[in-house]
């Protein structure tokens, strides 16, 4: 299943539908030293300042100057490359 991309009431905030279970829930914020490599790699993206995963989707939350046409494409396909395994 192709990673889906969707809004919701927060404009800072995406939620990415992944088909899969990703357990959780679980929270990840930037600045903090994180063990999970999924995590790492989405919180190495410029603007992402925390991540929520439960059931089967991933939140990405961006700081409010950074613009999603910048990083939703990149995060797409990073958990589409984790995910489709």
């Amino acid at each position: 299943m192709p990673v889906q991309i969707e809004s919701t009431p927060n404009p800072n905030a995406l939620k990415f539908t992944v088909g899969v279970d990703v357990g959780g829930p679980k929270t990840f914020v930037a600045g903090r030293d994180e063990d999970d490599p999924l995590a790492v790699v989405l919180l190495s993206i410029p603007g992402i300042t925390s991540i929520f995963m439960t059931a089967d989707f991933v939140t990405l939350t961006k700081t409010p100057d950074t613009d999603w046409a910048q990083i939703a494409e990149v995060a797409q396909k990073i958990l589409q490359s984790h995910f489709e395994g």
